[in-house]
């Protein structure tokens, strides 16, 4: 069996092979044709990143993927990804350490110092810490049936203060913007980052094709300040996924993440959605805490590991 490394190319039937691949090697994350095009389309080029894919020889199939690429928005010059991800039944052939090779040599020219991979499970930790990367963090994957669970009510709202539909922002998403910026600044990052500009964020958020504005669930003031939301990703069938809840800090401690939350995922299977999921870093002890209180069950950590390049 011969393996080759080579570019992705979403324009042909790796698209396909690609969304197949991801489902079955990310079960937690939520993947469509349109999503996989667009994480390839969108990275801004400061980033320089670059896709690559292992491709049986033999059979055509992709086998193994990685993406490479710069943190351009660290305040820390060097840092960047690369996390090669290889199929169950596929690993311990050398795939995973090709597609690494070639992920770090094209780091390696542009002067990235600090590589941030991810591990999937125990094997793939002991071999990221024999390479010589040390654990930062954790991310808890979870899952919620939104057929057959009961969803508990949240805290009432406070006067002044309700729940809408993003869609009501119509093309002016700015006040979004503003309460996501507050609240990313406050998440848990192993790389030191700055907001991204509006402009960057319209690309990077509002307009990802799994985005649904519809699901998407803000509690917002009387002068239309968000004060805190929801956004929902969708796959369109089954798949509904939180793609961040988020405060502001004058509104904490009132309960609006439940209530945003609750009304999404009431949303959402109202609309024919089975299954949700989420994830949260292992320090974010306030959204593991809510998403336990929903019902979420735990399905998989992943841990991310650090290497600085000598």
């Amino acid at each position: 069996m011969t393996v080759i490394i080579r570019d992705f190319r979403p324009e042909t039937s790796d698209l396909a092979a690609m969304v197949r691949f991801r489902r079955t090697t990310l079960p937690y994350n939520l993947t469509t044709a349109a999503s996989v095009a667009d994480n390839v389309a969108s990275v801004p080029a400061e980033a320089h990143s670059r896709f690559l894919v292992a491709e049986d020889s033999t059979t055509g199939e992709i086998v193994g993927a990685l993406q490479a690429r710069l943190h351009h928005t660290s305040t820390e010059p060097g840092h960047a990804s690369c996390i090669p991800v290889v199929l169950p039944d596929r690993r311990g052939q050398g795939i995973g350490s090709a597609l690494r090779r070639a992920g770090e040599e094209h780091l390696a020219a542009l002067g990235a110092t600090t590589l941030h991979a991810w591990t999937l499970d125990a094997r793939s930790a002991a071999y990221a810490e024999k390479l010589g990367y040390a654990p930062a963090h954790s991310m808890h994957y979870q899952r919620l049936d939104l057929v057959d669970r009961v969803l508990p009510q949240p805290p009432p709202l406070p006067e002044g203060l309700t729940l809408i539909s993003a869609a009501r922002l119509g093309d002016d998403p700015r006040p979004l913007y503003d309460a996501d910026a507050e609240a990313t600044e406050d998440e848990p990052n192993s790389v030191p980052v700055v907001v991204e500009p509006y402009e960057e964020w319209l690309v990077s958020v509002w307009n990802k094709p799994v985005l649904d504005h519809g699901l998407t669930t803000l509690a917002v003031t009387d002068d239309g300040t968000v004060a805190s939301f929801s956004l929902a990703h969708t796959d369109g069938e089954t798949r509904y996924l939180s793609g961040m809840t988020g405060t502001r800090r004058d509104f904490r401690g009132l309960g609006l993440a439940k209530a945003a939350k609750h009304d999404s995922l009431v949303r959402a299977r109202a609309a024919g959605y089975r299954e949700a999921f989420t994830s949260n870093d292992d320090v974010n002890g306030p959204m593991l805490a809510i998403n336990k209180w929903f019902g979420y069950e735990h399905g998989n950590t992943e841990v991310e590991y650090v290497r600085t390049v000598d």
